[in-house]
């Protein structure tokens, strides 16, 4: 059974840094297309990060140069490391995963077959 778990939100200062884990049991992240989404609240959800099956990355381009995506193998975890927070970046963080999809940019999160439920990330001051 496919389960995802993230972890590591919670509040940090802008300009601080977060580390957010997509932690996977069931399965490992090898040929999967993982996505990292966030939901602000008043906000649509968006598409933040995500690393398809083939290899390539993709960043929302408000996290470009911010955010990094990968997967941490020892872990079995997909990783979103995250620098220069700023208040926008508040939100609700999921990730989600579909075997062997691949794509060149990120799809919206109904496209995926499994998600997790979340992780609070506030950036304040």
């Amino acid at each position: 059974q496919v389960q995802l778990v993230e972890s590591g939100g919670g509040l940090a200062q802008p300009g601080g840094s977060l580390r957010l884990s997509c932690a996977a049991s069931g399965f490992t992240f090898d040929q999967y297309g993982v996505g990292w989404f966030r939901q602000a609240p008043g906000k649509e959800r968006e598409a933040v990060s995500c690393s398809s099956a083939d290899g390539s990355v993709h960043y929302t381009d408000s996290v470009k140069g911010r955010f990094m995506i990968y997967v941490n193998n020892a872990e079995n975890a997909v990783i979103l490391q995250m620098n220069n927070l700023k208040p926008e970046d508040t939100g609700v963080y999921y990730c989600a995963t579909k075997a062997k999809l691949a794509f060149f940019s990120c799809p919206g999160l109904e496209v995926f077959t499994s998600r997790g439920v979340g992780t609070q990330v506030t950036v304040s001051s």
